[in-house]
């Protein structure tokens, strides 16, 4: 039930992005326009910094946020290209061999050029196989990422992500236990210059907190649908960003709202443009679906966070 964790903090994620929503039309501008129009002292004041003093104080996000200001002219380009996606549809776990390859061809023609495949079978020479297809079919020039779900303990880790390296992985996602933050330390010391991301079953701020001060993320998935909100999204982001960790969420929300806050987190905090998680198959349920043309989300335009849903 919580506190910070379970089916109150998911609540409290709901009605807090409700609230950013009716703020933003509220003021008629699209949510990634809202945040970028606040100063940083008003940003920070929309957060709840307690339990982090000890890496990052009221006083240090606004001077991150006030350096980041600085040179944000520098980055506003992303609203003329947009923001590049992932096609994470092209390898869910009970897919054929002959699907994944057929999806990855139709992926490529679509303008996606980063693409994500489930791994964590029984057999782990089923996933070599499967990784090796897509990475053979993509070619070498494609960013391929790799998603266990969590299902494999640290031994298991270390032996077959190590296996997984012949692909040339961008990174092994959730390689175990999403709470094990010490496993996850020791399975990123082994792999590397392989990454791992993980994030998206990471209940709160102080969690993502210990898995940064551990270094055992390399990259951070953290979800405004799985945190306490928009608000506990954009604390973890900042919280990245003083450590130098990539944010790239996991869209528990279809990349709704988080094709806002990449835009913010790139404009407004510096985090690097990379790209963002697209699933396509609940696009007819919302009134303005995200829209991908040439592989790259299209700046919204309309009013809110993009998570109106058809009644």
């Amino acid at each position: 039930m919580g506190p910070h964790k379970g089916v109150v903090h998911l609540a409290l994620a709901a009605i807090v992005n409700a609230c950013y929503d009716l703020w933003a039309k509220s003021r008629q501008v699209p949510l990634w326009k809202l945040l970028l129009d606040l100063s940083p002292e008003e940003l920070v004041n929309t957060l709840d910094l307690s339990y982090l003093e000890d890496e990052l104080t009221r006083e240090q996000a606004i001077q991150l946020l006030k350096e980041q200001y600085k040179t944000r002219e520098n980055r506003n380009s992303v609203l003329r290209t947009g923001y590049k996606g992932y096609d994470t549809s092209v390898g869910w776990f009970n897919f054929s061999d002959a699907l994944i390859v057929e999806k990855t061809k139709q992926a490529l023609d679509k303008g996606f050029t980063a693409l994500k495949l489930k791994v964590g079978s029984d057999d782990p020479l089923r996933d070599l196989r499967r990784a090796t297809l897509i990475r053979q079919t993509a070619g070498d020039a494609a960013t391929i990422m790799l998603d266990a779900n969590q299902k494999w303990n640290v031994p298991q880790a270390l032996d077959i992500c190590q296996r997984l390296g012949s692909i040339n992985p961008y990174w092994i996602e959730e390689p175990t236990h999403p709470d094990d933050v010490f496993g996850h330390r020791v399975i990123a010391q082994a792999i590397a210059p392989f990454k791992v991301a993980t994030g998206e079953h990471i209940p709160n701020k102080v969690v993502f907190k210990n898995f940064l001060q551990a270094k055992a993320m390399d990259f951070c998935q953290v979800d405004a649908v799985r945190v306490g909100g928009i608000s506990e999204f954009l604390t973890v982001s900042l919280l990245a960003k003083k450590f130098g960790i990539p944010v790239l969420p996991h869209v528990g929300d279809m990349g709704q709202i988080h094709q806002h806050l990449v835009l913010f987190n790139h404009i407004g905090m510096g985090h690097e443009n990379l790209f963002l998680e697209h699933i396509p198959h609940l696009r007819p349920y919302f009134v303005h679906p995200a829209s991908i043309v040439g592989g790259y989300y299209q700046v919204p335009q309309e009013a809110g966070s993009s998570s109106d849903l058809k009644i």
